[in-house]
């Protein structure tokens, strides 16, 4: 498979001795045009890869914040198509495009279809934290032919059997959940993350898959914390809560745009 954006962006990080900041959002939140430009502030504030979140009624790993900014996607009448349209403009700005999705809109949607679909938006790669290795065989052939990156989740009850099964599965980088529960804002980062990074090193040695850390990372003290660990820092809720708390679009995204730059400069300060 040719080498995706989502890889050369780890890639560029790691040479310049610093992770990479991923950041999270919902497509259609608070509705389509508005969510490609909160977008686009994330990447200049600093981004240098986004998710960009599938809208979903029945999340399962989504804390208050994120659903909240989902069901406003929902409400605003957000589709698959529209998620195309926001992965596009995403890939525009020049950072690395990623769509976030349960499994069953994936499913429902057409697997090869949606595979070819975000390929032709311009998408890197899928993150699919509902599906394993063992069950994501259709997956995997769309993905291939698709020329995208399969990304899965590791947890700290991750046994050393599923980890070594989950990141030999994956392609761009690891997804590690530092911690059992939803996502969200935290007073810190929990203290299993650094031990299931490097857990999963061990058994990641040899590729040199990038491992990037999320939940519960909400400011530049954390982001530069998992950055000493980590090759990437994952950051979600901070970004929609901005958007939530603003009285406006225009003042949501000057606080988008400062909020990345304070974890832009987290992640490089390790």
């Amino acid at each position: 498979m040719p080498t995706t954006t989502l890889q050369t962006k780890m890639a560029e990080a790691r040479a310049a001795g610093r992770a990479a900041l991923v950041g999270y959002l919902p497509a259609g939140f608070p509705d389509v045009e508005s969510s490609i430009r909160v977008v686009q502030a994330m990447v200049e504030g600093g981004c240098d890869v986004i998710e960009v979140g599938l809208p979903y009624s029945d999340p399962m790993m989504d804390g208050p914040t994120i659903q909240r900014a989902a069901d406003m996607a929902l409400n605003s009448g957000t589709t698959t198509e529209d998620v195309f349209r926001v992965v596009e403009a995403t890939a525009a700005t020049g950072a690395a495009a990623l769509v976030m999705s349960y499994w069953n809109p994936i499913e429902r949607y057409g697997v090869e279809r949606f595979a070819t679909g975000l390929a032709d938006a311009g998408g890197a790669g899928v993150i699919t934290p509902d599906l394993i290795p063992e069950e994501a065989r259709e997956w995997y052939d769309a993905s291939e032919k698709a020329g995208l990156d399969r990304i899965f989740l590791v947890a700290p009850s991750s046994s050393d059997r599923r980890l070594a099964l989950t990141t030999e599965a994956c392609s761009g980088f690891v997804y590690a959940a530092s911690l059992m529960g939803v996502t969200g804002t935290r007073a810190q980062v929990a203290d299993t993350a650094e031990t299931l990074v490097r857990r999963t090193r061990e058994v990641t040695r040899d590729s040199e898959l990038p491992i990037c850390v999320g939940l519960g990372i909400s400011t530049a003290a954390q982001a530069a914390e998992v950055a000493a660990y980590a090759d990437g820092v994952i950051v979600g809720a901070g970004f929609c809560q901005r958007i939530l708390d603003a009285p406006d679009l225009e003042t949501g995204l000057i606080a988008v745009r400062s909020f990345a730059e304070e974890l832009a400069g987290g992640v490089r300060s390790r």
